[in-house]
């Protein structure tokens, strides 16, 4: 309850963002494996260079 009112960490509050964004993608690279395989592949490269930003993120925010 008193964490009610906290402020997060920007850096955390970013890698959170990212996190849905990553899985959104995921999500959508798959409904489109049923159809379109290309779509699929590019959406799914596009996914994991959101997960490279969320590592270098976690990574910096480890220093």
């Amino acid at each position: 309850m008193f964490g009610l009112f906290k402020k997060k960490d920007p850096i955390q509050a970013k890698i959170d963002k990212l996190t849905e964004k990553y899985k959104k993608m995921t999500e959508e690279a798959f409904k489109l494996s049923r159809t379109d395989r290309k779509a699929s592949d590019l959406k799914t490269a596009e996914a994991e260079e959101v997960l490279k930003q969320i590592d270098e993120l976690k990574g910096s925010q480890n220093r």
